[in-house]
């Protein structure tokens, strides 16, 4: 693995385009990952391979399906552009052994990435990725295999089809739909330029409620925003549709609409920490159902609380759904979330999807007959307020370098002035503060950047502590 430019993350390998990822390397990694679907799952089993919006997505995707064709594995390939829970959904429709999404989800527009699921449509646990890993050195070395597209569509080792209807059809069947259709709600949905344009407007057209889709077209450079990240600083639009609309929410989905973003009818960002709660609180209260409640070390304290009124457990895990799908399959967890919107549901996926996810907010809006915000404070009244915030510092390899020898060893016993009451390193370094705050420290796993998050009981607590835990770093 020395010297492979190829390295795993938090969820799949990602680079920039003509960099790192180039036809060449994506080959590298589609060889070692047909090695390991070959000696895990039946040769016969089909994999299902799909893309993204952007750049050269699809043509990505053949070289992938080239490849795996031609090392004898079937393949069933998206006839276009899908959400990764689309995708995810197919392989368990259609049984196959696992399946390969070219995208690399909310990252900048210079990115693409290479995900792989396992036939459970989870995201494949660390152990499968490093398998995968260890596979290639040996295809850097020349063994990649190729066989032309129409070469292996007419040996019958490749087809082509449409993922949307049988999804589309799925979630009819967890949500009412027709509810949703007559509730008379005004939605801006905005796929922000990714896979997730038309899903939710299809879904919800048809009756009283009026669903107002932007940013629909394919747009690899996706303009007007940092990244396809469904969080503040990227629905500038959103919030402007939304008070020229009058909505009532907004639902935004990143580029490969496992995430979710929501804004209010005011225009104000629901952060994501919220939204898990909004969603644990509907599960539980509004469907009455009961089951484990999977997080992230990163997410909100709130559903710890949620789990102790409604007699639930709550399991943590680190970050990333190669820690949550396996956890959560293992305890049949009713939800499973974590802190970038990605969240989870029984008789579902054990994979995010941020379609799913934003019905079920609009479900939770019609079944109350409330805003979001009246909605917050439903759940505050449970739970206690929380507010919450995360800051992104750009790090340079040395940096970065030097901010993990830190973790290991770096225990304040005070920050801003709050009394720190313990320290965990499941996933980078989180602070237990008196009063039942939080904060933690974590170096990305997809991009060069050191993320600082805190949760409180006091808005005006937010950004003092996380200037001082970025004190701290000396960054």
């Amino acid at each position: 693995m020395s010297g492979s430019p190829i390295k795993f993350g938090t969820d799949g390998w990602r680079a920039i385009i003509a960099d790192e990822f180039t036809f060449a390397n994506v080959r590298v990694c589609a060889q070692a990952t047909a090695r390991y679907f070959h000696e895990a799952t039946a040769a016969s089993r089909e994999i299902v391979v799909g893309y993204d919006t952007r750049f050269a997505s699809e043509e990505f995707a053949a070289a992938v399906v080239e490849v795996l064709a031609a090392n004898g594995v079937p393949v069933q390939l998206c006839d276009r552009a899908a959400p990764t829970p689309v995708i995810g959904f197919n392989i368990r429709r259609l049984n196959a052994g696992g399946g390969v999404v070219i995208t690399s989800s909310h990252n900048p527009a210079l990115y693409s990435g290479f995900k792989v699921r396992t036939e459970q449509a989870s995201a494949a646990p660390p152990e499968v990725l490093s398998q995968i890993e260890a596979l290639i050195p040996e295809a850097l070395d020349g063994a990649v295999e190729r066989m032309p597209l129409e070469e292996a569509t007419a040996k019958g080792l490749v087809q082509k089809f449409d993922p949307r209807a049988d999804y589309l059809r799925h979630l009819g069947q967890l949500v009412e739909i027709e509810r949703l259709r007559q509730a008379g709600l005004r939605v801006v949905v905005d796929p922000m330029h990714g896979a997730g344009a038309g899903y939710l407007r299809e879904l919800l057209s048809g009756g009283r409620t009026e669903v107002i889709e932007i940013r629909s077209e394919r747009n690899p450079a996706f303009p007007g925003m940092h990244n396809p990240e469904p969080i503040a600083r990227n629905l500038e639009a959103t919030r402007e549709a939304i008070v020229q609309a009058h909505a009532e929410a907004a639902l935004a989905t990143d580029g490969d609409a496992d995430r979710i973003g929501v804004m209010d009818d005011r225009g104000e960002f629901v952060d994501q920490l919220r939204v898990f709660a909004l969603l644990t609180y509907y599960l539980l209260e509004v469907r009455g159902l009961r089951g484990p409640i999977v997080k992230s070390v990163t997410t909100t304290s709130m559903v710890h609380r949620l789990g102790e009124l409604y007699g639930v457990p709550v399991y943590e895990t680190g970050v990333g759904f190669k820690y949550l799908g396996p956890k959560m399959i293992e305890t049949d967890a009713l939800i499973a979330g974590e802190e970038s919107g990605g969240f989870a549901f029984r008789g579902h996926l054990p994979e995010r999807d941020g379609i799913l996810s934003g019905l079920y907010i609009l479900d939770l809006m019609a079944r109350r007959g409330k805003s979001l915000p009246e909605l917050l404070e439903e759940v505050f009244a449970k739970v206690g307020p929380h507010y919450y915030d995360r800051v992104d510092i750009t790090m340079t390899p040395a940096e970065r370098d030097r901010i993990a020898g830190l973790l290991t060893t770096l225990e304040p016993s005070k920050i801003d002035g709050l009394r720190v009451t313990g320290y965990d390193r499941t996933d980078g370094l989180r602070f237990l503060l008196e009063g039942g705050a939080w904060a933690l420290i974590r170096l990305s796993g997809t991009e060069p950047l050191m993320r600082i998050y805190t949760e409180v009981r006091e808005g005006e607590q937010v950004q003092p502590l996380l200037e001082a835990v970025r004190e701290l770093t000396g960054a």
